[in-house]
């Protein structure tokens, strides 16, 4: 009997993730506004403590920062992409 554990992980690279759902899938994130602005740059005005939802293709790109969750779906529909769960 073996009794060490061994565990077995996929490895996708940005480029694999990209191709998922034929490059269709994305998921949404909650964000903080500090991070909103590094993303934005300096012309972002964003209280560093505001709560907004951030829209990602599946390799981890922004597509779009949403007030709510709810608008970060309707973003991805905007965009043609379906949003997935992720935990």
């Amino acid at each position: 009997m073996n009794t060490q554990d061994t565990k077995k992980t996929l490895s996708l690279s940005e480029s694999d993730l990209a191709k998922l759902g034929g490059g269709a899938l994305a998921y949404i994130r909650e964000i903080k506004g500090k991070d909103a602005r590094k993303m934005l740059g300096g012309q972002a005005t964003i209280p560093a403590n505001a709560r907004l939802f951030c829209l990602f293709h599946a390799d981890g790109t922004p597509v779009s920062i949403s007030p709510s969750r709810e608008a970060a779906v309707g973003s991805a529909f905007e965009h043609e992409l379906m949003p997935m769960s992720v935990h």
